[in-house]
């Protein structure tokens, strides 16, 4: 991709504010929270996105990923005290991994219904995520924001790269993902650019008393796309 014209803005550096740092402290403390109550569960999570990255804004999402397939009760009892939204099936496209989503007040949980593909875990990366244990040092991360702008955190604030402007390869090497899932990405993410929000393949909400893996079956007794990805 190297030589083409940056469509997604120029490089500049931005320096946080005081507002801006207070703003993802608090965020950040939010994610904390979630994913401490989940490890004394035994559940590993990660939180990805402008959380991990730092360049949050107000209109932010606090997105929490656990990245082993588990059952999901055990999820819902480790959330027992905070208030469940929505509950819902997402699958982004038919040969993508199914994903339980659990909607809080201040923040989204997902998790994998199938195992996943190394390169779907690869999008997490792309974005930029990190644990529980980078999250309370402090840490910042890499990653590609929804502008497919490369955001390198810095002491002050971060520096912003047009990733049009990297050769794939580069881009992949820096954030040590396969090449696969930034071509992947790029696409996504351009045609969203071009005519707005895209969907999903699946999204089915979950009721209330119902598991998210009696909900799956339903689904794969009736869509044999669905029942294709379970046993790829």
């Amino acid at each position: 991709m190297k030589g083409k014209t940056a469509i997604f803005g120029c490089r500049k550096k931005v320096r946080y504010t005081e507002d801006q740092w207070k703003l993802l402290e608090e965020k950040r403390k939010i994610a904390a929270d979630i994913m401490k109550i989940l490890a004394d569960s035994g559940i590993d999570s990660l939180v990805y996105g402008s959380v991990a990255r730092g360049d949050v804004k107000k209109t932010s999402d606090v997105d929490i990923f656990i990245p082993s397939a588990i059952p999901s009760y055990r999820i819902e009892l480790a959330l027992h005290d905070h208030t469940i939204l929505e509950k819902k099936i997402v699958q982004a496209t038919p040969n993508y991994a199914i994903k339980g989503e659990i909607v809080l007040e201040n923040a989204n949980v997902s998790f994998p219904l199938v195992k996943m593909k190394d390169k779907e875990l690869d999008f997490y990366r792309f974005g930029g995520c990190m644990d529980l244990e980078s999250l309370m040092r402090k840490k910042r991360v890499a990653g590609v924001d929804k502008r497919l702008v490369l955001i390198i955190p810095l002491r002050d604030g971060h520096y912003e790269i047009p990733a049009n402007e990297l050769d794939v390869s580069e881009l992949a090497e820096y954030l040590d993902i396969g090449i696969e899932i930034v071509m992947e990405r790029f696409r996504v993410l351009e045609r969203r650019r071009e005519i707005g929000r895209t969907g999903v393949f699946l999204s089915e909400a979950v009721h209330e008393f119902e598991s998210f893996e009696t909900k799956l079956k339903e689904i794969i007794d009736r869509n044999p796309f669905v029942k294709r990805r379970i046993m790829f």
